[in-house]
């Protein structure tokens, strides 16, 4: 790939001449994503401690805030995608987004660094009662989660396709540029995060939480400041509208007129304009959701103009239109079993990183105490050594044994890690189970730091779990992307983003609910509270199993709508990989 400037003309704004720099803006971008995630990913991982250990928070409590925060900064990604091609751009969210990633920084350095913006330090004694935080300390803490979850809003839809606009999609080279920039987002994305959930959580945990906040904050002022700094040599894609519009517009219309019956050959006697400057695929008739082509029928009122198209497009919507909602529509079932998918996942950013502080956490015999919320990096880890090996080694193999390109389908590896997750859950709820059982039995090592005596098993054993988890990952989250990014209409990619993280969001959700409900209907049972303050007085290993039996329900739910699902269009590679082995335009798991 060559590092020349490239020129190509956009039909869509009177021929305006577009100069592509992407190489030269690749540096800036990359930069801002690197420093960006240095600066937030060790907090996040992180807060669960910081709000049991600083801010004194019951650890129910704490899971729960994380989990609804990081499900509403998930959900946000809906509105930001929506504001973004509408209104903003990418290059405006992705600024906006920024500022507010470094205020909320700024703030949450800012709830530790200063002593009357947090509760008393709580001394770590057996049945020691802690001073919670103030009506005050907890707004003034929630102001900077608000701020942060405005930027993941402004971020997380717009960064990937921001970077890919600066590519021409047109040329090889641009091809090759835009491959070349996600396999660097991603590198970068990896690097950062084992960065922050080492160097930064240990600062966090054993140095100074106001340092360790600070850090952070310093990196995301700095990835800030270089976005900024490549301004000038960026292509900076103008709103197109809101596609959402459109998909209203089928379901209006089709209501209107769900009397009318649909002709017996829809393909010949529906509505079927299609804009030519349109960048979205032309999709062929399909017959599922059949009720939609009624939107299509033509009537004695409808009119049209000069270009073909209808005059009032709330009263008569094109064929296009009508399948284009149709490929939304599709994915909801399949977004639905990620929902279930991620919960699993979620876990092991919470209730592990409460079981790594009452494990033993010392390295061989030496004094050092690896930072329990650290311990997530082996998920991250397991995934970036995963990878090439599933790329270079097991896609071959498979591609030898089934004679389809890739290996698996894509519904095939979010079929795989719906089980791998549920092996995660069990093999979490038997370790946990060890753990409890050493921690009663035998010899302990002190008191947590919110109370509970510290297990003598090793909280390496944690890692079996943080792998498997890992590898659900890579089968799951990058088989999740891929899928919504291909099925979605290509006018609303962003929006097919922000389904990914709507899933996670939701996940993070029901996550927080499940946690509520079962902390409140065991509390006063005989066997006591599962999610007890001391996980040795709890039953954690219990809430794990119950989890991994949702997933095997979901499994089976999964199952059935990999079944029913059919592809966007014929031409999709996936499709034509599925259709040696299957009916037309369906998958298998």
């Amino acid at each position: 790939m060559d590092n020349k400037q490239e020129e190509d003309t956009n039909p869509n704004d009177g021929g305006e001449v577009i100069n592509y720099r992407g190489i030269k803006a690749m540096p800036f971008i990359i930069g801002n994503e690197t420093f960006e995630k240095l600066g937030t990913v060790g907090s996040v991982t992180n807060l669960v401690v910081y709000l049991t250990t600083v801010f004194n928070m019951k650890s129910v409590a704490a899971t729960t805030f994380v989990n609804v925060f990081n499900g509403t900064a998930s959900m946000a990604t809906l509105v930001g995608a929506f504001l973004s091609d509408t209104y903003f751009g990418r290059y405006n969210s992705l600024a906006l987004g920024s500022i507010a990633s470094v205020l909320g920084m700024t703030i949450l350095t800012l709830t530790a660094a200063i002593p009357s913006l947090h509760p008393p330090t709580c001394a770590a004694k057996e049945n020691t009662s802690c001073m919670g935080p103030t009506t005050w300390q907890f707004t003034f803490l929630l102001s900077a989660f608000a701020l942060l979850v405005i930027a993941a809003g402004g971020i997380r839809p717009c960064n990937l396709a921001f970077g890919a606009d600066q590519f021409n999609p047109k040329t090889e080279s641009g091809k090759g540029g835009i491959t070349s920039f996600f396999n660097w987002y991603y590198f970068t994305y990896t690097f950062a995060v084992m960065v922050s959930a080492t160097g930064i959580v240990y600062v966090q945990s054993d140095v100074s939480w106001g340092i360790g906040l600070a850090i952070p904050a310093f990196l995301m002022f700095l990835s800030t400041a270089l976005f900024f700094v490549g301004t000038r040599i960026y292509v900076v894609v103008k709103p197109q509208g809101s596609p959402l519009t459109s998909l209203t517009q089928v379901l209006v219309t089709a209501t209107k007129k769900r009397r009318l019956k649909v002709p017996e050959n829809p393909t010949l006697s529906l509505f079927n304009y299609f804009p030519a400057k349109s960048i979205n695929s032309k999709l062929p008739h399909t017959s599922q959701f059949r009720f939609l082509d009624k939107a299509a029928i033509i009537t004695d009122e409808d009119k049209f103009n000069m270009d073909g198209s209808a005059t009032n497009p709330w009263k008569l919507c094109s064929i296009q239109q009508v399948e284009e909602v149709k490929c939304v529509l599709r994915t909801i079932p399949i977004w639905v079993s990620a929902i279930i998918f991620s919960i699993p996942l979620v876990q092991q950013q919470t209730y592990t990183v409460l079981q790594a502080l009452q494990s033993d956490r010392h390295l061989n015999s030496s004094k050092f105490q690896v930072p329990a919320a650290t311990y997530i990096i082996f998920t991250m880890l397991t995934l970036t050594i995963w990878i090439p090996i599933y790329d270079r080694i097991i896609v071959p193999l498979v591609q030898r044994l089934t004679g389809k390109e890739g290996g698996f389908t894509l519904l095939q590896r979010m079929g795989i890690s719906i089980v791998l997750s549920v092996i995660c859950m069990l093999v979490s709820g038997l370790i946990e189970e060890r753990r409890r059982h050493v921690a009663l039995t035998k010899p302990t090592l002190g008191i947590a730091p919110k109370g509970g005596t510290i297990s003598s098993m090793s909280s390496m054993w944690l890692v079996p779990q943080l792998a498997i988890a890992g590898l659900a990952e890579g089968f799951g989250y990058v088989a999740q992307t891929e899928f919504f990014y291909k099925q979605f209409p290509e006018n609303m990619r962003s929006i097919a983003q922000s389904f990914f993280f709507m899933a996670n969001a939701l996940a993070n959700y029901l996550s927080g609910f499940l946690v509520s409900i079962i902390h409140q209907n065991t509390r006063k049972t005989k066997r006591g509270d599962w999610l007890a303050e001391d996980l040795n007085k709890g039953r954690l290993d219990y809430f794990y199993f119950m989890i991994g039996g949702l997933g095997i329900v979901n499994f089976i739910y999964f199952l059935l709508c990999a079944n029913w699902y059919r592809y966007k269009n014929v031409s999709d590679s996936t499709v034509e990989m599925v259709r040696k082995t299957n009916a037309p335009g369906k998958d298998t798991v």
